[in-house]
């Protein structure tokens, strides 16, 4: 895989022979999807409940979309989404669920967690020292 994220959490491969996160179904409710982004260095983990995908959230009087194109589609089990968590150095976490992981891993305080638009949300960075 060209961006050097493990095979499965959302980013396509770039081999062209297989299936782009874009053609596949939406994710099931009750689940948590993840997404790992490159960005100049940084690893962003971009994580949220699935059925908050395509949907908008009302932040003051701004609709903010929650997409697919940075949280992804791909459904992850607890144990994968505390290990990416870890590799971040960048993590934006979206969802009572994801949030409820975050916690029992270890990974945040529940004090640490806001809300987006009425829905936990949280964020963690990796400040070098």
């Amino acid at each position: 895989m060209g961006t050097g994220a493990p095979e499965g959490l959302g980013v396509a491969p770039g081999n062209g022979g297989s299936v782009a996160e874009h053609d596949l179904p939406p994710p099931r409710p009750g689940n948590v999807v993840l997404r790992v982004h490159r960005v100049r260095g940084e690893v962003v983990v971009a994580a949220c409940d699935s059925e908050l995908i395509e949907t908008e959230l009302q932040v003051g009087k701004c609709p903010v979309k929650v997409s697919s194109h940075f949280y992804g589609r791909i459904a992850v089990s607890e144990e994968e989404f505390v290990a990416q968590v870890r590799r971040g150095t960048i993590v934006n976490l979206l969802g009572a669920r994801t949030i409820g992981w975050a916690v029992k891993a270890g990974l945040l305080a529940v004090e640490g967690a806001g809300s987006l638009g009425g829905v936990p949300h949280a964020e963690i960075v990796d400040l070098p020292a």
